[in-house]
C-alpha cells in the first residue's frame, strides 16, 4: 500500500530498491518528528616537522575506531597500528567511486580527484595523520610567524625532488601558491577566496618562502595545509598553467605509473622521497567501482582492502556480518554537507519567495531520522558543522526558514509564497544531481518527494561527475544537489563557497551580494572568537534564511570499514587529509 504522496523510484543501489523506498515511504507517511538539533614530528609513523610550531586552531570531534562490530566505543589506536613497528612492502588496493573531472588539486574540490592523485604530491605543510588537526611540516622544515601575524616565513628541506629528479625549491612553492591565490586568466582556483588576506608570496632564496598578509588571519597556517595545495613545478606552470589538469608530476611518496579510465590507477614507491623510511608500501592500485553493491563485494572478497570516503550503515553492517574480526570500522562526524544550489539567474529561482518556499517544504528533522539509517547523512545544521565551534546555536537555527519543527505550518507558508510569486500548482523544474550513489541519490529522491508536498513536479536528472561539475560552473541548471566539504572546521572555508560569484568561483548560485562579502571579510579579520561567531551567524542567516541563496539538506557521517591488515591510517572528520598513503602499511 502506498501513502498519498508516495511514488516508486529508480533507486538501484547495493541494498536494492526496497531499502530506500521503505525508509522514504515511512518518512512520507509518518507524522512530523521534532528531534532536538544535533548538536612537529620525529615520532614513528609521523611526518617529521618543526617541533614547537603552532598547532592548527580548528576544532574537531573525536573519531572512533572499532573492530568486529559497528559501535561508538573505541579500543584505542590498535585498530590503526599505534605502537606497532611498520612493515615494509605490499600493494594497497583501494576503491574510488567516481572518476576525476581533472587531475588539478587547485581546480577541484572533490574526492574523485584527490583520492587518485594525492599520493603523487607533497605539500608545504600538512596535518599530522595521527593527531589531526595539528599542523606539521612536509616540504617545510620549519617556520616562523611574525608577532603582528602578517609574515609567515618557511624554511624548506634541501632534499626534496620531483619525480623527474629535479630539486623542488622555493621558486616552485611560490609558483604553486601564486596559481592558487592569484590565478591567471582562464585558470580556476577553487579556494582562492580563502586566501584573500595574502598580499604576496616571495622566494628570497631557494630554501625560503615568505607569505605577507594584508591583515592577520587566525586560520592561515591551517589554510596553507590544505590537502589540495599540491606543489607543482614552476617551469611547467610558466609554460602552461593548465598542464596539471591532465598530467601528473609531483614530489610525493609515490610515482605515477598509469591511469586506465573506467578501470584503475597505479602508483609505485618513490625511492628518493624526502621523508626517510617512507612510504612503507611498494605501491598502490586504486580501482574504479561506482556501484555500492560492487564496492561491498570487493571489500568482502578481498579484491580491495579499503574505500576511504565512507560507506552507509547497511554496507558497514553487511561487512561486519561477513568478515567479523577481519574487518575494522572507523567512524567520525564529517565536515561535509549536502545542499541545493539555486541558479539565481533563472526565473523563478531569481525570486526569493520561490527559493524560500523550497527550503520551507523540506522536513530535515524527519529526513535525518530516516536517511541516517540507509545513507551517510545524519545531522541537521547550517553552514558550519553541527556541534563545531562556530555552528549556529540550536535555539537560533530553528528560527531559520526550513528548520522549524512544525512542518505543516512551514508547508502552508511555502504554498502561500508560491502563490505570491505567481508559481502555478504543478510547476515543473529539473533537479540535477551527481551519479555518485551515496549520498546523492537518496537525498535527491528525498527532495523530490518533499517538494511534491507543496505541489511541485521535479525531474531528477543524475550526471557523471565531469558533466555535473561543468554544468554547475557554466550555469546550465535550474537547481542542483551539490556538496560543501572541507578539510577542517573553519568559517573561512565553509563560508567562501557562498561569497559573491565574482569573488568565489565555487559559488554556483550566480549571485553577487556585497553584504555577504563584507560580513565574510569582517569575520575573517575578527580576532575575538565570540565577536567572530556573531558575524558568522549573520552571514548564515542571510544565505539560508533572508535570501535563501542555497539550502543545506543534511550533514554527513563518515563510516570507513577496512581490512584489519591495513595499518597506519586513522580516520579524520573529512575524507581529504591523510590521503597520500605514506604512513599506511600492511600487516601479515
Amino acid at each position: 500500500m502506498w501513502c498519498k504522496h508516495g511514488r516508486r523510484s529508480s533507486w538501484g543501489s547495493w541494498f536494492g530498491r526496497t531499502g530506500i523506498i521503505v525508509a522514504l515511504f515511512a518518512l512520507a507517511c509518518s507524522a512530523p518528528s521534532q528531534p532536538a538539533p544535533g548538536g612537529g614530528g620525529g615520532q614513528a609513523g609521523r611526518p617529521p616537522g618543526a617541533a614547537g610550531q603552532p598547532a592548527a586552531s580548528a576544532p574537531t570531534a573525536p573519531a572512533s575506531a572499532v573492530g568486529g562490530a559497528p559501535s561508538s566505543a573505541s579500543p584505542g589506536g590498535a585498530a590503526w597500528g599505534e605502537g606497532l613497528e611498520p612493515r615494509r612492502g605490499g600493494e594497497l588496493t583501494f576503491i574510488v567511486g567516481a572518476e576525476p573531472p581533472s587531475f588539478d588539486g587547485h581546480r577541484e574540490s572533490t574526492f574523485s580527484m584527490l583520492h587518485w592523485t594525492a599520493p603523487h604530491y607533497s605539500l608545504l605543510v600538512t596535518f599530522d595523520p595521527f593527531d589531526y588537526p595539528r599542523v606539521v611540516g612536509d616540504v617545510a622544515e620549519s617556520w616562523e610567524i611574525s608577532p603582528d601575524g602578517l609574515t609567515y616565513t618557511f624554511k624548506l628541506r634541501d632534499n626534496v625532488k620531483f619525480h623527474d629528479g629535479t630539486p623542488l625549491t622555493s621558486r616552485d612553492v611560490k609558483a604553486t601558491y601564486d596559481k592558487i591565490i592569484f590565478p591567471p586568466q582562464g585558470v580556476v582556483s577553487a579556494r582562492r577566496a580563502a586566501y584573500s588576506a595574502v598580499e604576496r608570496v616571495d622566494a628570497p632564496d631557494p630554501h625560503t618562502v615568505v607569505f605577507t598578509l594584508k591583515y592577520p588571519q587566525a586560520a592561515m597556517l591551517s589554510l596553507l595545509a590544505s590537502p589540495f595545495n599540491f606543489l607543482y613545478k614552476a617551469d611547467i606552470l610558466e609554460q602552461d598553467p593548465r598542464w596539471y589538469e591532465r598530467n601528473i608530476l609531483g614530489s610525493g611518496p609515490f610515482r605515477f605509473v598509469e591511469y586506465v579510465p573506467g578501470s584503475h590507477w597505479v602508483g609505485r614507491r618513490y625511492e628518493d622521497y624526502h621523508i626517510p623510511g617512507q612510504p612503507y608500501l611498494d605501491g598502490f592500485r586504486a580501482i574504479f567501482v561506482r556501484d555500492p553493491a560492487a564496492q561491498v563485494a570487493a571489500i568482502r572478497g578481498g579484491r580491495a582492502q579499503i574505500e576511504f570516503r565512507g560507506f552507509a550503515p547497511p554496507q558497514r553492517d553487511d561487512l561486519v556480518r561477513a568478515l567479523g574480526n577481519e574487518i575494522v570500522v572507523q567512524e567520525s562526524p564529517w565536515t561535509c554537507s549536502l545542499y541545493v544550489a539555486f541558479n539565481n539567474e533563472r526565473p523563478p529561482f531569481n525570486d526569493v519567495r520561490f527559493r524560500k518556499a523550497l527550503t520551507l517544504a523540506v522536513d530535515r528533522w524527519a529526513g535525518s531520522q530516516a536517511l541516517s539509517q540507509i545513507a551517510i547523512v545524519k545531522e541537521v545544521g547550517g553552514l558550519q558543522r553541527p556541534g563545531s565551534t562556530f555552528a549556529v546555536p540550536p535555539d537560533q537555527l530553528v528560527t531559520f526558514a526550513g528548520y522549524g519543527r512544525d512542518i505543516n505550518a512551514a508547508r502552508e507558508q511555502a504554498r502561500q509564497l508560491l502563490r505570491e510569486a505567481g508559481v502555478p500548482d504543478g510547476f515543473t523544474f529539473t533537479l540535477k544531481n551527481r551519479d555518485v550513489p551515496m549520498p546523492y541519490e537518496p537525498v535527491g529522491i528525498f527532495l523530490v518527494d518533499q517538494w511534491r508536498r507543496i505541489g511541485l513536479n521535479v525531474n531528477h536528472v543524475q550526471q557523471e561527475s565531469g558533466p555535473f561539475l561543468n554544468d554547475l560552473r557554466s550555469g546550465d541548471y535550474e537547481a542542483s544537489v551539490d556538496f560543501n566539504c572541507d578539510f577542517m572546521d573553519e568559517p573561512d572555508l565553509q563560508l567562501a563557497k557562498f561569497l559573491s560569484a565574482d569573488k568565489s568561483p565555487a559559488n554556483y548560485g550566480r549571485y553577487n551580494d556585497p553584504v555577504l562579502d563584507d560580513l565574510y571579510d569582517r569575520q575573517s579579520r575578527e580576532q575575538n572568537p565570540e565577536a567572530r561567531k556573531q558575524l558568522v551567524w549573520q552571514y548564515e542567516r542571510r544565505v539560508l534564511d533572508e535570501q535563501v541563496y542555497a539550502m543545506i539538506v543534511l550533514w554527513w557521517q563518515r563510516i570507513v570499514p577496512h581490512h584489519a591488515s591495513v595499518k597506519g591510517w586513522k580516520i579524520t572528520p573529512n575524507h581529504y587529509v591523510n590521503q597520500d598513503l605514506r604512513t599506511i602499511w600492511l600487516a601479515q
